[in-house]
């Protein structure tokens, strides 16, 4: 039978339009779960931490469902700098399954920016997003100066005397002491104290205060040291309470003397006794009082049963549990030279020899960048090594048996300042202006020993600056840096902060007695060896120092 064609082609178009009606009607998959499925900054995949260039960043989010507009509110995305929120625009893309998100306006240069996704954002089926994402963005240094420019010699005086704030309003409102840091209450450190007070003899040397106010601070701080605190066999405890001049415990054993930290109180006091050498009741009281407290130190008493070494810690209620000795190369040579020096307990060469020296197992001779370092660690060790005794001791053609000490400190601060300005660990920032590692607080865990050895991108102010002794130029630079370039960030009322973390851009709120003053000191004796002078002019360190086997100009 004979088909009309055209007859059927009405037919066909109706069987075809169902077919699709069937195909469209199917339902389309929705998925179970709402997620995030691609994070780009500026069409790059994010990192931990995104160093983003100046201008307006643009972070484009995808997921796996378009997304629910009405879900979008600060609760679901923040834009946060750490004080406050940012605005920002949304822009939606791929047909609502991506969003871009710009703030308003350009970010503020040098600071950590937070871009917080919750599980409140919805997609359009209102399911929750599954995971949380917090994208960090870090912003580049404003090259900008914070500060006008001033002569350095007037930068260096503000330096000082700015730091010097930190001894002077924060010294204990009852014993003058300084406390341990800013927020530290009624707790005062002994070695922070000993850094205090020869910061305070370069205050008054340079008027920021006057004799009169500077003494009267000294006679406060040594009749409480003299007749409020415990001392065990002659040594004051590491923590000692401001008010009542009890034992602070550093730690669960550590509750009596600390020699390491006296000696730092002995530099300081010694200092101030050759400083204060007027013939006014109130300067001779005040140096009748600091000899009390000089010999009162039993230095034999701290060899543990007469060894060949001096130990750090003693207490009446732990002994020597904690058996550290004092030796190898640290901060702690200043111990020795003191202990030798005793008018009254003095500790034979041998001590020094055999306790600190380790019959030269503390020698290195090894070259690192091309410098050779005579002692200690590989690399130099944190900073602090070449500041904390020679606050007072004058490394100037300072020799014994086993090393030049100014070749030492030195050595120790090019390689220090050579390390982070090659950066191997490729730490943000890091450069020929931002250097310097060395003890202080870390965003990491709270306070740690900052070394080439153990670099986790942490700068301290502290530690460049304070060596400006062995690297005056370098060390100028990294001050100059830090006081016009970062000073929005890093220079408060006190100085410079404890410390940054370069990769992150934490920035520490605190200061610590231990920081600010060999800052204050150093940059002294760079400029004027005011405190090497006074330290090396005590007849008692000239003979001591020179029965340990040193030999020294001013020793003579």
């Amino acid at each position: 039978m004979l088909v009309d064609m055209k007859s059927l082609i009405p037919i066909l178009l109706i069987s075809f339009f169902c077919s699709c009606s069937k195909k469209s009607d199917t339902p389309a998959i929705i998925p179970s779960i709402f997620k995030i499925t691609e994070v780009k900054l500026n069409d790059k995949n994010v990192q931990t931490n995104n160093f983003i260039p100046s201008g307006i960043p643009q972070l484009k989010v995808s997921f796996n469902a378009p997304i629910n507009h009405t879900s979008i509110n600060s609760n679901s995305i923040n834009f946060s700098d750490g004080s406050g929120d940012v605005a920002y625009s949304i822009t939606y893309l791929n047909n609502d399954s991506a969003i871009l998100i710009q703030p308003g306006s350009t970010l503020k240069a040098l600071t950590r920016y937070t871009i917080y996704l919750s599980p409140a954002l919805k997609s359009v089926s209102d399911i929750n997003l599954s995971a949380s994402q917090s994208i960090k963005l870090l912003t580049p240094v404003d090259s900008s100066d914070k500060y006008s420019r001033i002569s350095d010699n007037q930068l260096l005086d503000l330096i000082q005397s700015t730091t010097f704030k930190y001894f002077w309003d924060f010294g204990h409102p009852v014993s003058g002491m300084a406390r341990e840091r800013n927020s530290s209450g009624d707790v005062v450190t002994t070695g922070g104290t000993g850094f205090g007070v020869m910061s305070l003899i370069a205050s008054v040397d340079r008027s920021f205060i006057s004799r009169t106010e500077g003494l009267a601070r000294m006679n406060k701080m040594v009749n409480f040291l003299l007749n409020n605190c415990t001392r065990y066999h002659g040594v004051f405890s590491h923590w000692i309470n401001g008010s009542t001049g009890a034992t602070v415990p550093f730690s669960p054993k550590d509750d009596g003397g600390d020699l390491v930290e006296t000696s730092f109180l002995m530099q300081g006091l010694l200092c101030a006794r050759q400083y204060f050498n007027g013939t006014s009741a109130d300067e001779i009281s005040l140096r009748n009082n600091i000899n009390i407290l000089w010999n009162g130190v039993e230095w034999n008493w701290y060899r543990q049963g007469n060894q060949n070494v001096l130990y750090w810690h003693w207490s009446p209620n732990n002994g020597w549990a904690i058996n550290q000795k004092i030796g190898g190369w640290d901060e702690a040579l200043v111990v020795y030279a003191l202990a030798a020096s005793s008018n009254t307990d003095s500790i034979p060469r041998l001590v020094y020899d055999n306790g600190w020296a380790l019959n030269g197992g503390e020698k290195n001779g090894k070259s690192f960048f091309g410098i050779t370092l005579p002692l200690g660690p590989d690399n130099g060790g944190p900073l602090f090594f070449s500041h904390y005794s020679f606050l007072g001791i004058n490394p100037h053609s300072l020799t014994d048996a086993y090393a030049d000490y100014w070749q030492q400190n030195v050595a120790h601060a090019q390689i220090n300042y050579t390390y982070c300005k090659n950066n191997p660990g490729g730490n943000n920032l890091y450069s020929s202006a931002v250097w310097g590692l060395t003890a202080s607080d870390d965003d990491n865990s709270g306070y740690a020993v900052h070394a080439p050895y153990n670099d986790d991108g942490v700068i301290s102010p502290t530690a460049a600056i304070s060596s400006i002794p062995y690297t005056p130029v370098e060390s100028m630079n990294a001050l100059r840096f830090y006081y016009y370039k970062l000073g929005d960030k890093l220079f408060g009322p006190y100085g410079f902060i404890d410390a940054f973390d370069t990769n992150t851009l934490w920035f520490s709120n605190s200061y610590l007695a231990i920081d600010q003053g060999p800052e204050i000191v150093m940059i002294e004796n760079y400029r004027s060896g005011l405190l090497w002078n006074l330290f090396m002019s005590c007849p008692e360190i000239k003979r001591g120092m020179k029965h340990i086997g040193f030999q020294s100009p001013f020793l003579n």
